[in-house]
């Protein structure tokens, strides 16, 4: 389920672990060398010391004077304004067009030949370039602003009716303009989607540079090439200077329907074990609400904009509760939970699980070098690194009999923390065991293996599934509830991360029905209730989308009726590193938010009848 990144960024919100934070530390450095536009007098003046052409008379207009503060001059400005009247929105797109084609070059910029040694066929080079932004930020940063910059591709230039060059093309040519080669803006344009906007394709093109530049892998003859590409062809002050036009907008308004939910600092919802309980929570629950049936939703936290307030409507406008698990074991997981249970009287699982990376990995203790100062690891992920990465780690590194130079250091710091690679030798680096990662999430050694299924697919199931110690705190007020035993219809079952819970707090599990698509998964939930010689009864179905309101009147007339029901929809439209489809809850895979409420309403009105 993991990827990112809410859609709007707040200074005042813990987005980063203290591990992302160091990252975002690596980048600032590089971009503090980037020149800052600013305005001075009557001209826009860049770090070069070149001011623009037009000077602003004292007597204009506001309106007209926020666009000549820009550098557009006060021709093109009039021209915009006959067109589209005073609508700041729609003069700024008419302005950033008619620079796009004045400005244009006879011929599109060829291929820059410095940049050829970016396209690499090495698997772990070109997923540093591909993915250089993707694990920095759990979100994508973009999101929420580029609504107040200028329209996503394909809808920039609608008021420039006299064109006839396609949306890509305009993109491309305005690319090219702030001088970014015509190649890489092709590449941006293919990573980040055809939906993608224009900031966003500028960061990437902008990180995928500065990430080549630094790479102590790179030829050295290659290095000042691309030095001088950033420097002197404007790359770090191109971007600073778009994102200075863009702040420059009047914010578009927020409607009260928009609002987002803000994340609390730290991230540890009602109180976790660890920490102060917090001294001003505040919980309401609607009175249809309370007692059960229960239940109880997760998702990833930092989904885009709106998604948690949409979340919240459907489900009775009950606050959620962000967690991270890095309060409940090694590893970070930052997760929105919404439920109806009591948050009085929790208690967390015992033994209480290693809370470091050395706690829970001592072996690896031995061969940490000093400069390697994580404590916890990053949100385990499907995919892990590849062992052509970390075999060019351990060659970097064991170059040096002391340490490591600090560029060689950042670099390879930044890929353990975006792959979470431990140390387990002398200058040597690997991913994660999937038993580390079952030992990590909570669950029973070898707990993924009772599928018969690959390694890969293992570490794809545990990468989706719940942390085991954060859901069982939750729901270990059910203990005192159901001493005899509990109901549970389990929804996006995946591993069975619920049922565990529930098994390792001492609830007896009397009927299980659990809906999952994963043949592999459901195998798994299956072994693991034969080896823990479950007397109760398990019941598979393998899509949510085709559990009827009859079907569940049967399960409830069998039994009594459920007294939880538990789950989590997929996150693969709402996570941050999804830069393609991250279209929220209306996603292909996401929108199955939808079959959950469906199926909680139908619950809750078949158990309220037979009452």
């Amino acid at each position: 389920m993991d990827k990112n990144p809410s859609g709007e960024d707040n200074d005042d919100i813990d987005w980063d672990t203290e591990d992302e934070l160091e990252i975002q530390k690596i980048q600032d450095t590089v971009f503090s060398s980037c020149t800052n536009l600013r305005t001075t007098g009557q001209h826009v003046v860049c770090g070069n010391g070149e001011a623009s052409s037009s000077s602003v008379p004292f007597q204009s207009s506001k309106f007209i004077q926020q666009f000549v503060v820009m550098g557009f001059t006060e021709e093109s400005i009039a021209k915009a304004i006959e067109q589209n009247g005073e609508n700041s929105d729609l003069v700024l797109d008419a302005l950033l067009t008619f620079k796009a084609l004045d400005d244009a070059p006879e011929e599109q910029p060829s291929t820059s030949p410095q940049l050829e040694p970016s396209i690499s066929s090495d698997d772990s080079f070109s997923e540093y370039n591909e993915n250089v932004l993707d694990d920095v930020y759990e979100e994508d940063s973009w999101s929420s602003d580029s609504d107040n910059c200028i329209n996503p591709v394909g809808r920039c230039y609608l008021n420039d009716e006299g064109s006839s060059l396609s949306g890509k093309e305009k993109t491309l040519l305005f690319l090219a303009n702030m001088g970014y080669p015509e190649e890489e803006g092709s590449i941006a344009m293919k990573r980040c989607g055809p939906e993608a906007s224009l900031p966003e394709l500028v960061d990437f093109i902008c990180a995928a540079q500065m990430a080549r530049a630094e790479d102590p892998y790179l030829p050295e003859d290659v290095k000042p090439k691309l030095k001088h590409i950033l420097n002197d062809f404007g790359g770090y002050k191109k971007r600073k200077m778009y994102n200075g036009l863009c702040k420059r907008k009047k914010p578009r308004e927020i409607s009260a329907e928009e609002e987002t939910i803000r994340l609390p600092k730290p991230m540890i919802g009602f109180g976790v074990p660890t920490e102060p309980v917090p001294t001003m929570v505040q919980r309401f629950l609607p009175k249809k609400t309370i007692g059960p049936p229960f239940f109880y939703y997760e998702n990833v936290a930092l989904a885009p904009k709106g998604v948690w307030d949409t979340i919240k409507r459907f489900l009775y406008e009950i606050e959620p509760e962000f967690v991270d698990s890095r309060y409940f074991s090694a590893t970070q997981r930052k997760r929105g939970y919404l439920h109806n249970l009591p948050i009085e009287n929790r208690f967390p699982l015992f033994p209480l699980p290693p809370r470091t990376i050395h706690e829970a990995l001592p072996l690896s203790k031995k061969w940490w070098p000093s400069w390697d100062t994580r404590t916890k690891l990053n949100c385990l992920q499907t995919a892990i690194g590849s062992a052509k990465l970390t075999d060019k780690i351990r060659k970097a590194v064991e170059k040096y009999d002391d340490e490591p130079p600090l560029e060689v250091q950042k670099y390879v710091l930044y890929q353990c923390k975006k792959w979470n690679l431990v140390w387990v030798g002398r200058n040597k680096v690997a991913p994660l065991e999937p038993d580390e990662v079952e030992m990590l999430l909570g669950f029973p050694k070898n707990h993924t293996r009772g599928g018969g299924i690959s390694r890969t697919d293992r570490y794809k199931s545990l990468g989706n599934s719940f942390q085991v110690d954060t859901v069982a705190y939750h729901l270990s007020v059910l203990k005192d509830l159901f001493p005899d035993g509990i109901n549970v219809l389990s929804l996006f079952s995946g591993i069975g991360g619920g049922e565990v819970a529930l098994y390792r707090l001492g609830i007896r599990l009397n009927n299980v029905v659990s809906v999952e698509k994963s043949e592999a998964n459901r195998n798994i939930v299956r072994s693991w209730w034969e080896q823990t010689n479950q007397r109760g009864n398990l019941i598979h179905f393998d899509d949510v989308q085709l559990l009827s309101r009859d079907c569940l009147e049967k399960l409830i007339g069998s039994f009594g009726g459920f007294d939880l029901v538990i789950g989590g929809s997929p996150c693969n439209n709402l996570a941050g590193s999804n830069r393609v489809s991250r279209d929220g809850l209306e996603g292909k895979e996401s929108s199955l938010f939808f079959d959950y409420v469906r199926i909680l309403d139908d619950v809750k009105a078949i158990m309220s009848r037979h009452r």
